[in-house]
């Protein structure tokens, strides 16, 4: 089944906190400071959430709320698809749209971080046309600072 895009509502912050929390587990435990590890407890990805669905697109298959993407300016800060879509094309479809809203908001070139030990998300991105433009430190928010995180910055003309 196709999935569908929309722009998130508020009803969907539980759906997409849900797809994060379990996403960003399975892409960053063992490649990200344990200080942060120790900021990200399931209860903040509900919150982060809440907070960012003016920036978040929506994958539907069905009803169900299958992954998410998050962007602002030319950054794609967020791209997560729920274990039982992962493999679906779903992924591409999101990305692709991110890349999108980046043009749309007057860049002409997107960008990305990936932690430098996340070899699947990596693999993706290289799929997918994006290009490593090397390792570098994201800075994580975290509540009133940031914690240095070991990355990768990807990098496609859009």
């Amino acid at each position: 089944m196709t999935a569908k895009l929309r722009r998130a509502r508020a009803e969907d912050a539980g759906a997409v906190a849900a797809i994060w929390y379990a996403g960003w587990r399975d892409g960053h435990l063992g490649h990200v400071p344990d200080e942060l590890v120790a900021f990200r407890t399931e209860e903040s990805f509900g919150t982060r959430a809440a907070q960012r669905v003016a920036d978040t697109t929506v994958a539907l298959v069905g009803d169900e709320v299958a992954g998410f993407v998050m962007v602002v300016g030319d950054e794609v800060e967020q791209v997560y698809v729920s274990g039982d879509h992962r493999g679906s094309g779903v992924a591409g479809t999101l990305l692709t749209e991110a890349e999108q809203q980046v043009k749309a908001n007057g860049h002409s070139e997107a960008w990305l971080a990936v932690a430098t030990g996340n070899a699947r998300a990596r693999r993706f991105y290289e799929r997918s046309g994006w290009t490593d433009g090397g390792a570098f430190d994201y800075p994580a928010a975290v509540d009133g600072g940031s914690v240095p995180v070991p990355c990768h910055r990807y990098v496609k003309p859009v």
